[in-house]
């Protein structure tokens, strides 16, 4: 599954288990379930349907005479088994069958509910045009992760149990069916369409799948496989720009986990108002219409490509093998990760694998910082759907890239290859895969699983170093500051690499590398070496998951900047030049931000540069304007964002005016006019030139996916204090606006909150309660990032009640986390705020004064 991220900010690690956590395992099995068969038939018009249910089960144990399946919602009518008529017990949620018959070892029961739902909460969505979308296509899917397939079907719902499975439906002719497996049959019935599709491989049921729509379907292939995406008609083009790679993938994966793709096709299906990214149903990959990229979007959307590799890699990782138990996804959704910065770095070179790493870890660091910190096992929770965050993603896939490091490329890829073919087409845990390291390679990774995986967090280094040019000696420490002074159980134990760079005109430059063991809260080493470096290297190849601040010279930063072969060295001295700020730091970042070679990094010191308070870092960002890369620029931009001078805001307006080939940069650009503007509101004709230029943008740039007219509103919710730009806000969140720009106008009705009047502030709670009843996850949890924002008492009440009223897990939790934090914001009073205002206009001044003293510095130098 691929998730949608909310970031929430509570400082200190606060405890992922909320009052009403608790440990939560598989429930004793009666027996082995054999084969699901759903024969259904839909009645989409009214959102409903009827059919029945069949289990084959092979019962364990002798004497069971009852029978509990899950079953939310349902309509239960009759409970058959082996054709004679059963007694149960339905309360809603679980169905229990009074068995007439004990069970026998080895004597099959089948098992037949016939049942009916209508309008379904979950599990199975119905999607239709209505007044206010007339244009939107009528679909219907299903979505079972976590335990949600108990809302569309009566079953026993964990992921312990695997089955064969088939699914017979009944749609309106025109229509096309799709499900798991493979097509056995079609028939025509009057008006309507019966298609029947067999799964032959053992699945659990959270992976059984149904997706109905008048979809255009493109054919590929791979060895013989039929490879298949379905999109809305008139998306052709977008379908092949989209998912075209996916028989390369398909040959990639299948070579790297040392297992041919199992299943006997693979379809993907883009469909409409999806909760997730994607969902990895065995040999159906659904996926949100939102990831189909047009011509333009295709200049910097790298998204759909890591996105399509990622639901690929869970048909071994998650539906070849399975996980036992919902505690273990981090083994799955953490290789699906890493097959993101597998793929990247075959597609695109070691240098973006690097980079796309580096992402994840920030992304899985932030939620560590701000969230929760907790380890990737656990098994006490309040809902499974919890444990899919951060720390399962790309903490999972930092982990797994640490394991290669640490195995090296020919040991890894032999251990991946045990643990797949070990376990194909059944269950796993944690342990199973340090097993199979241990089998296949010998060496015992369980210090590194103690320390990463059953355990949260991960070392915070700060690394300082010096030269003695007597003894041509190299002292370097290492503090690890996450531990305590006088508690070692934050320690981490690790081998680590310590580089000595050495450069010569026109080459790369050279390691002279010593391995270090670094467990203690400080230690000093020395190193002996002919000459003096010219940089230093911490963790070479930068494999570890880990954070660092580098206590160097500014030489020695310079020089690694400039020549460190690995781009993530480069962007940590970057950061180290920009903490210590001044002319020359500000000269060295400007020339890297023309001449490295490698876009990241440039990405990262517009970034470095915008935190140098110097008039002078507006220089050096400026021609960043003009770089061929649009990862570059949307950078640059978002950099002078923060450079609230009028000669960023002409720099940014600019861009606004005459576009840029990229919706990204655009939209970047439509924010930054806003934000920069935001500063000097106090001149009423300039804000009402700002709201009309955002207007125009609104007015005229309908484009792909709303990116950029979302900008625009990102633009307008900077100006605070301006009821000009709330009524424009307004009006956007009005049903009947394109949903994409629907939903981040809702979420900039926080953002723009904070500097509005009471009565205006009222306005804006009304909104927010009023959306809050409206039941699309996306809607809701736009709110509620909304309603986190506000510093007002009032937001708490709404969020309570959305919290209380949501049907989702995932809402529920984020619902209550931004209780706090909104507690939190309501203490910021209106004088502090005031100070706030008036401290950042003194730093404005006192930035002019340094700027002009470093100038004249540098003059009389």
């Amino acid at each position: 599954m691929s998730q949608f991220y909310f970031d929430t900010n509570n400082n200190g690690h606060k405890s992922f288990e909320l009052p009403g956590a608790k440990p939560h395992y598989n429930p004793d099995r009666p027996g082995q379930v054999e084969h699901i068969f759903l024969d259904l038939c839909l009645d989409i018009p009214r959102q409903s349907y009827h059919g029945t249910c069949s289990i084959r089960l092979l019962p364990i144990r002798n004497g069971i005479d009852r029978l509990t399946l899950d079953a939310v919602n349902l309509n239960i009518q009759s409970v058959k088994v082996d054709d004679i008529a059963q007694d149960f017990d339905y309360n809603g949620e679980q169905l229990t069958i009074q068995l007439s018959q004990p069970t026998q070892i080895g004597k099959h029961l089948l098992i037949a509910i016939a049942y009916s739902v209508e309008k379904p909460q979950r599990g199975i969505y119905f999607i239709q045009p209505d007044q206010h979308y007339p244009n939107k296509p009528t679909q219907v899917w299903t979505q079972g992760e976590d335990e949600d397939s108990r809302f569309w079907f009566p079953c026993f719902d964990y992921p312990g149990q695997l089955s064969t499975s088939e699914i017979r439906v009944r749609v309106p002719k025109d229509l096309i069916a799709i499900s798991n497996g493979e097509l056995i049959d079609t028939q025509k019935d009057g008006d309507e369409k019966i298609y029947h599709w067999s799964q032959q491989q053992i699945h659990p049921t959270y992976l059984m799948t149904l997706a109905v729509g008048d979809f255009a379907e493109i054919r590929d292939e791979w060895q013989g496989k039929p490879v298949t995406y379905y999109v809305e008609k008139g998306r052709k083009d977008d379908a092949k720009r989209s998912m075209g790679k996916t028989p390369r993938m398909m040959e990639f994966l299948s070579e790297k986990y040392g297992y041919a793709y199992a299943f006997p096709k693979y379809a993907q299906v883009c469909v409409d108002d999806f909760i997730f990214g994607g969902m990895e149903n065995t040999s159906t990959t659904l996926l949100t219409d939102r990831c189909l990229i047009d011509e333009r979007a295709a200049l910097d959307n790298r998204g759909t490509e890591s996105l399509v590799v990622h639901e690929l890699a869970h048909q071994w990782f998650g539906d070849l093998l399975v996980i036992k138990h919902w505690s273990h996804a981090w083994i799955k959704e953490g290789m699906a990760s890493y097959s993101e910065v597998m793929w990247t770095e075959h597609e695109y070179g070691d240098q973006e694998a690097a980079y796309y790493r580096l992402l994840e870890a920030r992304s899985y660091l932030s939620e560590d910082s701000h969230r929760y910190r907790r380890p990737m096992v656990t098994h006490v929770y309040r809902e499974a759907i919890e444990l899919y965050d951060r720390h399962i993603y790309e903490k999972g896939s930092c982990v797994y890239h640490m394991i290669r490091a640490e195995l090296g490329e020919e040991l890894f890829w032999p251990a991946i290859h045990t643990f797949v073919q070990d376990h194909a087409h059944k269950t796993v845990e944690t342990v199973d895969l340090l097993r199979a390291i241990e089998k296949a390679t010998g060496r015992n990774l369980a210090y590194l699983f103690d320390q990463y995986v059953y355990r949260g967090g991960h070392p915070d280094f700060k690394v300082a170093y010096s030269w003695d040019g007597d003894a041509n000696l190299a002292k370097v420490t290492v503090t690890q500051t996450q531990a305590d002074k006088n508690d070692s159980k934050d320690l981490f134990d690790l081998k680590i690499p310590i580089g000595f760079g050495y450069t010569q005109p026109s080459k790369t430059a050279q390691l002279n590398t010593f391995t270090v063991r670094v467990n203690e809260r400080e230690q000093s080493f020395y190193f002996p070496l002919a000459e003096k470096p010219q940089f230093v290297s911490f963790d070479v190849g930068n494999n570890f998951l880990k954070t660092v601040t580098l206590e160097y010279a500014v030489p020695e930063l310079k020089a690694q900047l400039e020549f460190d072969p690995n781009p993530i060295s480069r962007i940590y001295a970057a950061e180290a030049l920009a903490k210590k700020g001044g002319l020359e730091a500000t000269n060295a970042l400007s020339d890297a931000l023309k001449h490295d070679s490698f876009w990241g990094v440039q990405v990262e010191i517009a970034k470095q540069l915008a935190e140098i308070k110097l008039d002078q870092a507006f220089d050096g960002l400026v021609p960043g304007l003009q770089d061929q890369n649009a990862f570059v620029r949307r950078a640059v931009v978002e950099a002078l964002a923060t450079i609230k001078t009028h000669d960023s805001y002409k720099a940014v307006k600019k861009l606004v005016k005459n576009g840029d080939p990229s919706y990204y940069v655009e939209a970047a650009a439509s924010r930054a006019v806003g934000s920069i503007a935001a500063v000097n509101l106090a001149d009423k004709p300039k804000e009402e030139k700002v709201i009309k230029l955002l207007q125009s943008v609104l007015e005229s740039r309908a484009g792909w996916n709303e990116v950029v007219r979302s900008g625009a509103i990102g633009g307008l919710a900077e100006l605070k204090t301006s009821e000009a730009a709330l009524n424009v806000l307004l009006e956007y969140t009005k049903l009947g606006t394109p949903q994409p720009l629907r939903l981040a106008t809702i979420r900039a009705l926080g953002k723009i909150s904070v500097g509005q009047s009471p009565m205006n502030l009222e306005r804006i709670l009304e909104k927010l309660a009023e959306l809050a009843k409206e039941t699309f996850f996306l809607t809701q949890v736009a709110v509620v990032t909304a309603l986190g924002q506000m510093e007002t008492r009032k937001a708490m009440g709404i969020l309570r009640s959305l919290a209380d009223q949501t049907a989702d897990g995932r809402v529920r939790r984020y619902a209550e986390e931004e209780i706090s934090k909104v507690q939190k914001n309501v203490g910021t009073d209106k004088a502090l705020r005031q100070m706030r205002e008036e401290l950042d206009q003194l730093k404005q001044q006192n930035q002019e004064l340094k700027s002009r003293l470093e100038g004249l510095e540098a003059k009389s130098k």
